[in-house]
């Protein structure tokens, strides 16, 4: 099982509700299952095996990875809730896979002395707190990349008249690596393409406004950052299909 060291991954168990679930279909799994790589220590008996109760289930593979599989009826986070977590590698800090390193190897050492009600309870409220934990820092992960990548594009729509707009600048007005820029952006579209695309949006809509007919297609292209008329004319036609005179007339 491939798993990334420091990432929890969450699934619903069976085809129908994986495919369900990312589809964004209505049917809630019966199952998940919570994949996580944490150390356990290898002479924990037990270690490689598994421990079954009726609504929950430990497995700790030999290559460290835990799998704790519960049933979605028996959590108090329901699974729409979930699905920011759900079939995707999610970064675990580091003090919450000891917590859980920890408590798995406890249960695997006094599983043939624990009482089963008792362990199954403690399982399910392991991963129970293990989802809210991940949940929570996803969701304040996710809303802090939104507000830095709006940040982004605003400092790229003020400065977009300004030729020498570069990846660059954005991320030293930003304060963070350019590696973080990109990774705000990580959509398959690069940011100087982004930039690009959003000169081509404004030169469109100054073509467009019959206040601004009178304006050459030379000064719309300075406007927009372009180094030339004939350069924008160019990446215009590209991108559009119509140079900027026949979008004009259009």
């Amino acid at each position: 099982m491939d798993v990334t060291d420091g990432f929890l991954t969450v699934r619903a168990s069976g085809a129908a509700a994986a495919k369900a679930g990312l589809s964004g279909g209505a049917a809630t799994p019966e199952h998940l299952q919570l994949v996580l790589r944490c150390a356990v220590p290898d002479d924990v008996p037990g270690a490689g095996t598994a421990l079954r109760f009726p609504d929950c289930s430990l497995h700790v593979l030999p290559v460290g990875v835990v799998v704790l599989t519960v049933a979605e009826a028996r959590l108090t986070v329901g699974f729409g809730e979930l699905k920011p977590l759900m079939f995707q590698p999610v970064p675990v800090d580091a003090a919450l896979r000891s917590l859980v390193s920890g408590a798995v190897a406890h249960v695997l050492a006094a599983a043939p002395v624990l009482d089963p009600h008792g362990s199954a309870h403690h399982l399910l409220g392991l991963a129970e707190l293990v989802l809210r934990s991940a949940l929570r820092a996803e969701l304040a992960r996710v809303g802090s990349m939104a507000a830095r990548r709006r940040e982004a594009l605003e400092y790229m729509r003020e400065h977009l008249a300004d030729p020498t707009l570069s990846a660059d600048r954005v991320a030293e007005a930003l304060f963070i690596s350019r590696r973080r820029l990109y990774q705000l952006f990580d959509d398959g579209q690069g940011v100087s393409e982004r930039i690009r695309g959003l000169r081509i949006d404004r030169a469109k809509a100054l073509l467009a406004d019959p206040a601004k007919a009178a304006r050459g297609i030379g000064e719309i292209a300075k406007d927009c950052g372009f180094v030339s008329a004939a350069h924008f004319s160019r990446t215009f036609r590209q991108v559009v299909g119509r140079t900027p005179s026949e979008f004009r007339g259009r």
